[in-house]
């Protein structure tokens, strides 16, 4: 199945496709070398394989499997057509060269709550890379073939009831120790009832009651499920520092970014966004923290 879509401004196809991937090597995400994006999505009626290219600023999408007329219905919300810009104001100077380079910056929603929450969960507490390892695996081991002719190795993301039935000792090859793979599990026992959340807020008040999840990993499913352009990752081990940095040249806490990122506010996320993509980085003080392996212990 295919369609073409014409997006009514500045679009950037990989910036608002780009949160899904999660680290080289992501067996649902990849780019090939002409420039087109492939994401593997379980939408409601099916896996389905997506394939994206961008041609003088038309999208031209093809689809694969059970799922394909899903993902090519909800393509435009996938890359930010929903995604209301029109109160975002640019308050600092650092951000105002950014934001016009980045002028195609959307945010995008996919809808599916599972696919998002999976690998924040993977990622709670631990460097990327580690956490990036544990994805693969497990895509890799319990993950179907993606449809279609879509490049060798990518896979879908299992149902929620495979999650439920992983071993605790294959959680553990695949680098996860039992608190995440437990509260994993446990999210998948009520896929139903987050999968079928109307709203953003809905969705943060079902994720919160959930044991394992707090408010860093709610709002990470947000921002993808939703679009959600407000929902800072407060918790997050670099971002308040860049953000303090950023914005005053010094490091801050959680606190001190929330009161800076105040006059963004409907647009915090987004402006967090932008700071990364400015490229202003504290100094290093010490090494990269390692990636641990649970493997070996």
């Amino acid at each position: 199945m295919e369609r073409r879509w014409e997006p009514d401004g500045p679009l950037d196809v990989e910036l608002a496709l780009g949160p899904h991937r999660r680290g080289t090597g992501d067996p649902a995400w990849r780019r090939t070398p002409d420039g087109s994006v492939w994401r593997t999505c379980r939408t409601p009626d099916g896996p389905s394989t997506l394939r994206v290219t961008v041609t003088a600023g038309s999208v031209h999408a093809q689809a694969w499997g059970p799922g394909a007329g899903w993902s090519l219905e909800t393509l435009p919300a996938l890359l930010g057509a929903l995604d209301d810009v029109s109160g975002f104001r640019v308050r600092h100077d650092v951000l105002a060269d950014v934001a016009r380079k980045h002028a195609g910056l959307r945010i995008g929603r996919t809808g599916r709550v599972m696919e998002a929450l999976v690998p924040a969960v993977l990622e709670q507490k631990v460097v990327g890379r580690e956490a990036w390892r544990a994805w693969r695996h497990l895509l890799r081991h319990y993950g179907e073939p993606a449809p279609g002719p879509a490049p060798d190795g990518m896979r879908v993301a299992p149902e929620p009831a495979v999650w439920r039935q992983i071993p605790s000792w294959h959680w553990h090859r695949a680098g996860a120790e039992a608190v995440r793979a437990r509260t994993i599990a446990n999210a998948a026992w009520h896929a139903a009832k987050l999968e079928a959340a109307a709203t953003t807020e809905e969705l943060d008040r079902l994720l919160r009651a959930l044991p394992g999840i707090g408010v860093w990993t709610s709002a990470e499913v947000r921002q993808r499920v939703f679009g959600d352009a407000d929902a800072v990752s407060v918790g997050d081990f670099h971002l308040a520092k860049l953000v303090g940095y950023a914005l005053t040249g010094e490091k801050t806490d959680d606190v001190g970014m929330m009161r800076l990122l105040e006059p963004y506010r409907g647009h915090r996320h987004r402006a967090t966004v932008l700071i990364w993509l400015s490229g202003v980085r504290p100094p290093a003080r010490g090494p990269r923290m390692p990636a641990r392996d649970y493997r070996s212990f």
